[in-house]
């Protein structure tokens, strides 16, 4: 069952699904509002934050909102209800423990404050690295940690420190008051009920993005496998083909063979065409050599060409 969050008048509940949402359709309202756009539909703010709308129409209806028909919703009036459900109607002061690179970077990202975030503080044990300027603040000292906090009232905290460091760190952060928290370090943090902890792993999000490329690339691997099986399953039936062709060969040979027959057949003629001649002998013998044609007349059998036509066809 997913859970609920109550707004700040705590006049009914938010399921936190949404509250996940709220901050990316106020970062497609605020680029909407950036380039002039004074109402916007459902389907086009969807789009714009890369969910479908009616996932987006039931989210806003928990704050009240509905659009309007034919018309859309008013961007300015719906940047301020997201941000007045966020709590960012005012200016939310935030301390950085950590001030190595991923500290540096944190310190001079300007989005703080266009989204109602002041970085109060930067904190550091490194003696090389306290009293060094960055972003317009001077890197205090961590044993200040709880004085900075409880002078500012600060409640989130942003944990930027090598793992080992970072458990340390939190518990004096929750010690001191804070009840909310944005971990950057490779760890998880154990924090008592009532603190809220958001934990921001870069290398994790890479090694997932690996296995994604990861799954893609062998996808593509197996498709051009594929295609290239396909291609040697066609050669081979074209191998069996060929092996068809080579038994029609045989065929052929067979055929050559009757060829062979065929002439046998032609060598009988010659046999039919001799008795003939024996049998014009013997009249010529019994006529007592009257004009009859003899044997010297007959036609060889070499002459006919019976044989050799039957040979050449």
């Amino acid at each position: 069952m997913s859970r609920s969050v109550m707004t700040e008048n705590g006049q009914h509940g938010i399921p936190e699904a949404t509250v996940n949402r709220l901050p990316v359709y106020l970062r497609a309202l605020y680029a909407l509002a950036e380039r002039g756009v004074a109402t916007v539909s459902s389907e086009e703010l969807a789009v714009a934050a890369g969910v479908n709308s009616a996932k987006l129409r039931k989210d806003l209806s928990h704050l009240g909102s509905y659009g309007t028909r034919g018309v859309g919703y008013d961007v300015d009036y719906l940047v301020y209800q997201v941000s007045r459900e966020l709590g960012l109607t005012q200016d939310w002061p935030v301390i950085i423990v950590g001030a190595g690179n991923l500290g540096h970077a944190l310190a001079n990202y300007g989005g703080f404050a266009s989204r109602g975030f002041r970085v109060a503080a930067v904190f550091d044990a490194d003696p090389l690295v306290v009293a060094t300027e960055i972003a317009g603040q001077v890197v205090r000292h961590s044993d200040e940690i709880e004085s900075v906090i409880a002078r500012h009232g600060v409640s989130i905290g942003v944990i930027a420190t090598p793992a080992a460091a970072a458990q340390g760190v939190c518990e004096r952060l929750v010690a001191a008051g804070i009840t909310s928290i944005l971990n950057f370090a490779p760890v998880v943090l154990n924090v008592p009920s009532g603190v809220d902890v958001r934990k921001v792993d870069l290398s994790i999000e890479l090694q997932i993005l690996a296995f994604h490329a990861q799954r893609r690339a062998v996808v593509r691997v197996a498709g051009h496998g594929g295609r290239d099986w396909g291609a040697r399953g066609g050669g081979a039936r074209g191998g069996s083909a060929r092996g068809g062709s080579a038994r029609g060969g045989s065929a052929r040979g067979w055929g050559a063979r009757g060829g062979s027959v065929r002439d046998g057949g032609a060598r009988g003629g010659s046999v039919r065409d001799e008795g003939a001649r024996d049998g014009a002998t013997r009249r010529a013998r019994r006529q007592g050599g009257r004009g009859s044609a003899g044997t010297e007349d007959m036609p060889m059998g070499g002459e006919t060409g019976v044989a050799a036509q039957v040979v050449a066809r």
